[in-house]
């Protein structure tokens, strides 16, 4: 048998990291989406019931962030470095606590009528998932690295616009809320947001951290 022969022999036959990561990648999708529908909405009750939804989903998460180091214990060959497989798997699982943290501050303030700000950011969440998601499904074959670029690209460009719905909202509450209660809950809401944002920002520094490795 050739080296190379017992070199692949040892290489996982199914790859099973990558389809974890692309359903991670889809579980945020549906979590954004379930987040972008509670701020567009009033009903309390309504509400409750998605943010039983993100906190389920973000279980589901967990259980697939768990699957991922398993699989590092088991393979003795990985399909790219093991400490950058541990980083995706990591800042995947943030942007999933942090879109919950999101949902679980609205239910727990009871804030009955989102701000503008907020489903700006809520959108913003779900174009960034999407990025993470397509970058995520092209890691199976890293010759589509201009794809896996292009998309790590378009999430630093929703942080960004992020941040400047964030620091423009804060500015607003401080310059116009004269309800204190109000003002905290509305900005530690807003917060968890924009740090879901960013969470998504450094899932696409973890992506261009292996392209650079494996290019």
């Amino acid at each position: 048998m050739s080296l190379n022969s017992i070199f692949q022999y040892f290489v996982p036959k199914d790859k099973k990291f990558f389809p974890l990561f692309e359903q991670a990648g889809a579980n945020l999708i549906v979590m954004a989406k379930a987040l972008k529908e509670s701020v567009y909405i009033t009903d309390l009750s309504k509400r409750a019931e998605l943010n039983k939804k993100i906190e389920d989903l973000e279980h589901k998460g967990d259980d697939i962030t768990h699957q991922i180091h398993l699989e590092l214990g088991k393979n003795f060959i990985t399909p790219f470095d093991r400490e950058d497989i541990h980083s995706l798997a990591s800042s995947l699982d943030d942007v999933a606590d942090f879109i919950q943290g999101a949902s679980n501050r609205m239910e727990l303030y009871k804030v009955q009528t989102p701000s503008q700000a907020m489903k700006e950011i809520a959108d913003l969440i779900l174009e960034a998932t999407e990025h993470v998601a397509k970058a995520l499904n092209e890691l199976r074959d890293l010759k589509n690295i201009r794809n896996i670029t292009d998309s790590c690209v378009r999430i630093n460009s929703v942080e960004n616009k992020a941040d400047y719905i964030f620091d423009k909202a804060v500015s607003e509450l401080f310059e116009y809320e004269k309800d204190a209660i109000t003002l905290i809950k509305t900005k530690e809401v807003l917060s968890a947001m924009e740090d879901a944002t960013d969470k998504c920002e450094d899932v696409a520094n973890v992506l261009e951290s292996i392209l650079v490795k494996n290019a």
